[in-house]
């Protein structure tokens, strides 16, 4: 199986969005009345969900005369939002055929299927041609693919001159053995994880000049500690949350990946750069 196929699967869920469906039957509201906002809790496949989105896609001034790319789009959460919030283009691809499929329900659900195009493919062989995007971003995405040389070349080619692209993954910060599962690996074979140098290299080898890189590790723990925190509040998971894509796995996947953050091994980092 390639190593393509088997994140893919991965990630599937088998009745995502029926799971979805039944969840926000559970916040009192239907798929003619659910927001964007209501949805941020499953569909912001990150850490820091939608606050982390905001604040990150901040370093863009996306404008309605854009055409966006989001690499790796997930379920298009952060597609939706960069389509409302500046009323732009958004193209999001990613390798999970159930992942896409969702998330083209959801954009209908919230009047957003005329802004937003979300296709299956693989980001190291994107169907664009060259030139095509004003901007773009990934979130979450390269700790999954070995081979982030070759990523950013295919991210340079299909972006515009002088195009900004942001990345906000989890990157190595020092060596150790990792508890796993995470959330984006069951066990090491699928973990392809980079240092902050490893993705500057590749970023600047493919032509990008880097901006800004900014690690959230303090953000990330402070977000875990809230997040604990309103769930013994509440003495239960909202009805929808990442635990509706990670069903019983998010608990432990969750808790190693704090594990591994609090231990210094990982942590996440934004990279800001501009194609010249």
């Amino acid at each position: 199986m390639s190593a393509e196929k088997t994140v893919a699967e991965q990630y599937s869920h088998g009745g995502l969005l029926a799971a979805i469906r039944t969840a926000v039957s559970r916040l009192g509201k239907t798929v003619d009345s659910v927001t964007i906002e209501d949805l941020a809790a499953v569909d912001e496949f990150h850490i820091g969900g939608r606050r982390a989105t905001e604040e990150f896609l901040g370093h863009f001034n996306f404008t309605e005369k854009d055409h966006v790319l989001d690499v790796g789009c997930g379920l298009g959460g952060a597609s939706r939002f960069v389509a409302s919030k500046y009323n732009t283009r958004v193209t999001g691809i990613d390798l999970t055929e159930e992942y896409i499929e969702t998330g083209k329900a959801l954009c209908a659900w919230v009047r957003l299927e005329k802004n937003i195009t979300l296709q299956q493919g693989s980001a190291l062989t994107m169907p664009f041609q060259n030139d095509t995007f004003d901007g773009g971003y990934m979130m979450h995405v390269g700790m999954n693919i070995e081979d982030k040389a070759l990523l950013f070349n295919e991210v340079y080619q299909v972006l515009c001159p002088g195009s900004f692209f942001g990345v906000y993954d989890v990157m190595r910060h020092r060596d150790g053995d990792l508890a796993y599962p995470v959330p984006w690996a069951n066990e090491g074979s699928t973990c392809n994880l980079a240092t902050p140098d490893k993705y500057r290299k590749s970023l600047e080898d493919a032509g990008f000049e880097v901006l800004k890189e900014i690690n959230r590790r303090d953000f990330a723990l402070e977000f875990f500690k809230r997040l604990r925190a309103q769930t013994r509040e509440s003495g239960s998971p909202p009805p929808l949350g990442l635990h509706t894509l990670m069903q019983e796995s998010t608990a432990v996947k969750i808790s190693n990946m704090i594990e591994n953050i609090e231990a210094d091994y990982i942590a996440p980092v934004e990279i800001i750069v501009r194609k010249i």
